[in-house]
């Protein structure tokens, strides 16, 4: 599904030239759940930019469903984002002047489906995310547990292939956050690949695989054998 070559992202200033990726190599398969480790300052973020069309790679190459995505305009990303890509940030990112069927409705509106459908669908991940009590309540009404399964719940009303989660329990209590993972691991197994930049070991244990960054390079990709106690 992903397949990422010499990947390599320079910030560049008047004054000084910062290397946030250097030659970055790595494959995700359909179906994968990857998280994506390192200290601060690291490239996580910046490679998950890349990944999400956010951004364009100085250098390299980027593969999506197999077609090289690592240079296109600005408006031919933001067309391929459309469906394909969902995500789910650490600020929740919520639009508060909507309320919470408002704001997991909004990416269908933008994929111009019509209004039948989107009420079909988003009335569906509500439910899913035990969020359907809540459809007429705006975001500063929600905890952030609940914020958090609005957010996913609009990351993928529309069944995106990829979901790209930047600390999703950055924001959350242990409880809320484990009830977060919980519901990445239950998108994953019905087939949502997912890519999450975390800081947490906890919530690294959730996936498959784990790729360690330091100073914009690839150290190590460890396999888990055990995922936060379910066997592979």
């Amino acid at each position: 599904m992903i397949k990422i070559e010499q990947l390599s992202k320079i910030f560049r200033t008047e004054e000084v030239e910062t290397s946030a990726l250097l030659k970055v190599n790595t494959i995700i398969e359909k179906g994968d759940f990857v998280a994506v480790m390192g200290p601060s300052g690291c490239g996580k973020s910046t490679l998950l930019n890349i990944i999400g069309l956010l951004d364009n790679p100085t250098e390299g190459k980027y593969y999506f469903d197999g077609q090289e995505v690592g240079h296109l305009r600005e408006s031919q990303r933001t067309q391929l984002r459309k469906g394909n890509i969902g995500f789910v940030f650490q600020s929740f990112n919520l639009i508060d002047e909507l309320n919470v069927y408002e704001n997991v409705e909004l990416p269908m509106i933008y994929l111009k489906m019509k209004q039948n459908e989107r009420k079909r669908l988003v009335n569906e991940v509500l439910e899913r995310m035990q969020m359907g009590h809540r459809a007429k309540h705006f975001p500063q009404q929600l905890s952030g547990g609940q914020q958090q399964r609005v957010a996913i719940a609009r990351a993928v009303v529309a069944s995106p292939k990829l979901v790209l989660a930047d600390e999703p329990t950055g924001n959350l209590d242990s409880k809320n956050g484990f009830e977060v993972m919980e519901l990445l691991t239950e998108l994953n197994r019905s087939g949502t690949t997912i890519i999450m930049v975390t800081h947490s070991t906890h919530d690294a244990g959730f996936a498959h695989r784990i790729i360690n960054l330091f100073d914009g390079q690839v150290v190590n990709e460890n396999i888990n054998t055990k995922m936060d106690g379910y066997a592979l």
